[in-house]
């Protein structure tokens, strides 16, 4: 048998794993929340997903890494983007996710509640 971490399958979910913040185990150290990954009736990895506070910190990281540089620095016009692109995300139905955001963009919560407001 392959190792876990040899198996197309573990290949074929690890970057939507990276990309959620999630973490891959093996199937014996999943716990009730995880969610195991089987193939062709066989047990092959268990997904353990990030809580949802952990997911926007992710998601923020990820969009600085997009732009290249810390989102506080970015212009008015792509600040709103990102705003739009994380309401789109779900990140405002997080617990505390625009006073996150804010802190992240270098802005107040109103700014980010008219950046919400705007069409």
């Amino acid at each position: 048998m392959t190792e876990p971490g040899d198996h197309p399958l573990v290949a074929a979910v690890k970057p939507l794993v990276d990309a959620m913040g999630a973490e891959l185990l093996g199937p014996d150290e999943a716990c009730q929340d995880d969610v195991v990954l089987a193939w062709e009736g066989e047990d092959v990895v268990a997904v353990r997903l990030p809580q949802l506070s952990d997911s926007l910190d992710h998601i923020l990281a990820a969009l600085e890494r997009r732009h290249g540089k810390p989102l506080a620095e970015l212009d008015r016009k792509t600040k709103q983007g990102v705003v739009r692109t994380l309401e789109a995300r779900g990140a405002f139905s997080v617990r505390h996710g625009v006073e996150t955001v804010a802190g992240a963009l270098g802005v107040s919560r109103f700014t980010v509640y008219n950046y919400l407001n705007r069409e």
